[in-house]
């Protein structure tokens, strides 16, 4: 077993040698699934690089702009194909060629729509927006499965305005510091969807950004995925074996929580739904 797993390591470094040798010969992201969190990213990206015109990143979640900014431009082209190899497929086999990768954590960072924009100025964006009750307690659920949460799930949405003070303004002020506060207690902040996407407007042309629904994408993948080619230019694809979202397995929340919630993201919402004109119907 152990000479098993030093062979894999050396593998594993060998080929991030590679990688990073050829680094200044790699392609950058045609587009990025940046969120939201607990949302199907996962899910969302196995099933749209099966297309045949979609090369898939190394990783899937590089955490590039909103945690390793400072590694550099080069070593995110790491994680990325070559280009000789997009040259090949796209004037020698004549076929579109697009890659991309999905950190679900970008949506969130104050600082990432502008290192997106000085970065990748024309890649495309795509969004998942939960219902962002359902989405709290599924993070809740997450973080507990992790051990890094320990009290109720109504004692955490209780206590995250004290765990979350200041740090917004920490982020703002000093581009490398990291909360984990903000990072893992976020359940409600990140259900504030209208702000967010407002930060991402004000680097992006609106027709840069995709928005889906992810209860529309759990219950009809296949047309979720025609928007997303659709949006990215590729032809349609009917994949058979469609890879599920898992959104997790816990118990039912308590409803009068529930109630609660739904009367906290109201407004939100509301305000969601005037800015981007959609109603997505999570009052109920």
């Amino acid at each position: 077993m152990f000479l098993k797993e030093t062979a894999k390591e050396i593998i594993k470094k060998g080929n991030y040698m590679f990688r990073f040798s050829t680094r200044h010969m790699r392609v950058l992201p045609d587009f990025l699934i940046i969120g939201g969190q607990k949302c199907g990213t996962s899910s969302f990206y196995r099933n749209l690089v099966k297309h045949p015109s979609i090369v898939p990143a190394f990783d899937k979640e590089i955490y590039f702009f909103n945690g390793k900014f400072h590694k550099g431009i080069n070593w995110y082209r790491t994680h990325f194909p070559l280009l000789p190899y997009k040259y090949y497929v796209t004037k020698i086999c004549r076929q579109k060629f697009l890659t991309g990768e999905a950190t679900p954590g970008y949506i969130f960072h104050p600082h990432v729509p502008k290192r997106v924009s000085e970065v990748l100025p024309h890649v495309k964006i795509i969004v998942l927006l939960r219902n962002p009750v359902d989405r709290a307690y599924s993070h809740y659920h997450h973080e507990v499965r992790k051990k890094r949460e320990t009290l109720s799930f109504e004692d955490a949405i209780k206590t995250e305005e004290e765990r979350l003070r200041g740090e917004f303004e920490k982020l703002i002020k000093n581009e490398r510091y990291k909360s984990f506060n903000y990072i893992h207690y976020s359940y409600l902040a990140r259900g504030i969807y209208v702000d967010q996407l407002q930060r991402w407007n004000n680097f992006f042309k609106k027709e840069q950004i995709l928005i889906l629904k992810s209860e529309d994408f759990f219950r009809d993948t296949q047309t979720s995925f025609d928007q997303a080619l659709q949006f990215l230019g590729l032809p349609g694809w009917q994949v058979n074996d469609f890879r599920k979202a898992h959104v997790g397995y816990y118990p039912k929340m308590d409803t009068a929580i529930r109630n609660r919630l739904l009367n906290y993201f109201k407004p939100h919402n509301h305000k969601l739904y005037e800015y981007l004109g959609i109603n997505f119907g999570w009052d109920e």
